[in-house]
């Protein structure tokens, strides 16, 4: 295991790399619940997506840790999920088993993409400075999406800010199956809670807990703040242990997955019947690839630079080497095959999980970590009950701790001339408050472009940068016109 892995290598031992693979697995384990709900307003089995979200986390975990050897975990993409449902299958009218096509077709585009060195190129483009800014913009995001499952912020709207309810204008919204999407315009005001929620007050305790654990260096503190945070929400009301039971029916969940396993090939013969909607399916497809490719960068640059998973030696090798030969060739690689596969077997996009900071920040450094990550999802099909009673109370901790020690990236960043700063904020800015680690890449490229012309300096954009922010303008007037 040490000569496979190379821990002495990377400072790190087979305890500390089990440890951080559990962590990553409690910070990402959410989507096991959260996907099935998300993909079954759809119209999809939820049992069979509960299982293949755990097979396509599996296997392109697996081929991450074996691989390309670094502590990433994937599995179906938060916000890639959401434009399945409510863009694609409600929005756009497609069926379920034709937006699995365009997912894993999608797939095949990033296997081309990465093969031919274009995603490697596009990380080459990108200027230091704007590295920096993602890494501590990924920061900001972390945290608040921390903030937001433990709801310590929640938001209040009144029916004039609503847009769309299910995809439709509110009046002809169909609501027979009850509300699953509402959108709302800038009337949408944020504010921190009253504290009332047990499970609110919970995630404080839970924050405060770990960053205690943190400041003193405590070994696995972040993991012994969900642990112990989870313990503390059984009195408190939060936990429900009485709904351990171990009495699924695995069998009925593997007899749905039939339903769902190469379905995307069923869309296939449909999605391409009808030639007039064929500029559609490959913008749509377009969308898909955009967000997943640039979602997938955003986490490798902004954790692997600071942690040094990706060295400056791994970096130059990047540049310069043929085939799969870098650390970083090799995870992107195995970043683009995850896509396919889990469409496949019946999910969404399959991307590089920003939540694997969590379990960097524990000592994770090699991909032992990732078939830790990738052993604790398998035996998860098992351990349902056990692992469904950890709450985002205890999990919302750990993120927010995670995202402040990335923001330090900022640190990095000359904020005192305002053409560094000003992609940097947006970066930051766009990538919370949009949801979106791309969009938030989106606007730094758009903003350094923007300074650069200003200066007179544009020649110091590279071709690649002019085409990436190009393509995000275009995916913006797509996402328009859609």
């Amino acid at each position: 295991m040490e000569k496979f892995f190379k821990l002495n290598e990377n400072g790190t031992s087979v305890s500390t790399e089990i440890m951080a693979g559990l962590t990553t697995f409690f910070a990402m384990s959410y989507i096991l619940f959260v996907n099935p709900s998300i993909l079954g307003a759809a119209g999809m089995p939820t049992q069979a997506v509960f299982l293949a979200t755990i097979i396509a986390t599996v296997i392109s975990t697996l081929i991450m840790g074996l691989f390309a050897n670094v502590p990433y975990a994937l599995a179906p993409g938060m916000g890639l999920n959401a434009f399945f449902t409510y863009t694609v299958v409600f929005g756009l009218g497609f069926t379920w088993q034709e937006a699995l096509a365009m997912v894993f077709i999608c797939g095949l585009f990033n296997i081309f993409i990465t093969v031919t060195k274009v995603r490697k190129s596009i990380i080459k483009a990108i200027p230091v400075s704007l590295q920096h800014a993602i890494g501590g913009g990924i920061g900001v995001f972390v945290a608040y999406l921390g903030f937001k499952n433990a709801n310590i912020i929640e938001f209040s709207l009144s029916g004039s800010n609503i847009v769309t309810i299910n995809g439709a204008a509110p009046a002809a919204a169909d609501l027979s199956n009850g509300v699953n999407a509402i959108a709302a315009n800038g009337g949408v005001v944020p504010a921190i809670s009253t504290f009332t929620d047990p499970s609110v007050i919970l995630a404080v305790i839970g924050l405060l807990l770990t960053a205690v654990l943190v400041i003193k260096n405590i070994r696995g503190a972040i993991l012994l703040g969900i642990i112990v945070t989870t313990l503390l929400g059984i009195p408190m009301g939060v936990v429900d242990v009485s709904a351990v039971s171990f009495s699924n029916n695995i069998g009925s969940a593997f007899s749905e997955l039939g339903t769902t396993f190469l379905a995307a090939f069923d869309g296939m013969s449909s999605l391409f019947n009808d030639s007039s909607r064929l500029p559609l399916v490959l913008m749509t497809i377009f969308a898909f690839s955009l967000s997943d490719t640039f979602d997938t960068l955003g986490t490798f640059i902004g954790t692997g630079r600071k942690t040094g998973i990706f060295s400056a030696e791994d970096e130059a090798a990047l540049e310069n080497s043929t085939g799969f030969s870098s650390k970083m060739d090799r995870a992107l690689f195995a970043d683009a095959i995850g896509t396919s596969i889990g469409a496949l077997f019946g999910t969404s996009n399959t991307t590089t999980y920003v939540e694997s900071a969590a379990g960097i920040a524990e000592g994770g450094r090699t991909g032992l970590t990732a078939v830790s990550t990738a052993t604790f999802f398998l035996l998860s099909i098992l351990l349902l009950p056990i692992v469904g009673i950890v709450p985002a109370a205890a999990t919302a901790p750990a993120l927010i701790i995670v995202g402040v020690m990335m923001v330090s990236s900022f640190l990095d960043v000359d904020w005192s001339k305002f053409e560094d700063a000003l992609p940097a904020f947006f970066a930051a800015f766009f990538m919370s408050l949009a949801y979106s680690i791309s969009y938030g890449i989106a606007a730094a490229f758009i903003f350094y472009c923007l300074v650069k012309m200003s200066t007179g300096k544009s020649k110091e954009i590279h071709p690649i940068l002019w085409g990436a922010t190009a393509l995000f303008i275009l995916n913006f007037v797509i996402l328009a016109i859609l």
